[in-house]
């Protein structure tokens, strides 16, 4: 009977550095494995168990429709006000979600970082699971609450993916800034969720973005406005404006985020191990 054979891996000085994508791509079982025990983790032991992931942005939602439109009386272009923010929350979610989990992923590993080798990169990566998991079931939720206020997506739902994937960039691109500084910083544990807080409201979340044309093109410098925008053009079949500069300037501050957060992150990632 001949035995399984098993892959051997040499580390040797300058080796991880040569061969690092290869390695992340070796050990891509992992990623799975580690994005599989963080969404157990997350609602593991908890009463409501999943129904977290539905409770706390319709809670938010509700609330922000009512500071908005009733204490605010800000515009709703004819539309039903709840279905602007939900739409607009949908987007900050999943960005919030993803960029919170990035961010505390290595320092809530850091036992597993200190003992064996592989690429550092996995681990805010596969925080990400557990924002498109609350993502896809609040979509899921999201588009029969729409059609049942009348507003049916139209063509533009195909587009959706393409602001997912912005999204995504924009927040692995500043989590991955937030948790390289974390691990040699723990100060910014505290200031990452004062952040959060910050750029809800400096966001358009609770209204939409052109209902404050003077203050349109200082909201575009947050790249998470022009997402928002695009969420709600997409789900709510064009009934909305795009800022194309807006969206140009998402797009530019995604990459520069992403490209930046890569190198930043692989600057420091031999320090890990020793920092943490």
């Amino acid at each position: 009977m001949a035995s399984a054979e098993i892959p051997v891996l040499l580390l040797e000085a300058g080796r991880t550095s040569r061969t690092y994508w290869q390695d992340l791509w070796r050990f891509r079982e992992l990623l799975g494995f580690l994005a599989w025990r963080d969404l157990k983790v997350r609602y593991k032991q908890a009463v409501l168990g999943i129904a977290w992931a539905v409770i706390q942005p319709v809670t938010q939602t509700a609330l922000l429709t009512f500071i908005f439109s009733k204490l605010a009386k800000m515009p709703d272009a004819g539309l039903p006000y709840f279905a602007l923010v939900l739409t607009g929350n949908l987007s900050w979610q999943l960005f919030s979600t993803a960029f919170t989990g990035a961010g505390n992923s290595l320092v809530g590993n850091s036992h597993l970082i200190s003992k064996v080798y592989f690429p550092r990169l996995l681990v805010p990566l596969s925080a990400l699971a557990v924002a498109l998991a609350d993502f896809s079931i609040m979509l899921g939720l999201t588009i029969p609450l729409l059609c049942f206020f009348g507003l049916y997506p139209g063509w533009q739902l195909l587009v959706l993916p393409l602001f997912i994937i912005l999204t995504l960039i924009i927040a692995v691109g500043a989590g991955l800034w937030i948790t390289a500084l974390t691990v040699k910083f723990r100060d910014f544990r505290f200031i990452t969720p004062f952040l959060v807080q910050i750029g809800m409201f400096a966001t358009p979340i609770g209204y939409l973005s052109d209902s404050v044309p003077n203050w349109r093109d200082l909201l575009a410098l947050n790249p998470i406005s022009g997402v928002v925008d695009g969420f709600r053009w997409c789900l709510l079949g064009g009934r909305t404006a795009i800022y194309l500069p807006g969206l140009g300037v998402s797009v530019c501050i995604g990459l520069l985020l992403l490209v930046t957060g890569v190198w930043y992150f692989r600057r420091t990632e031999r320090e890990f191990a020793d920092v943490i």
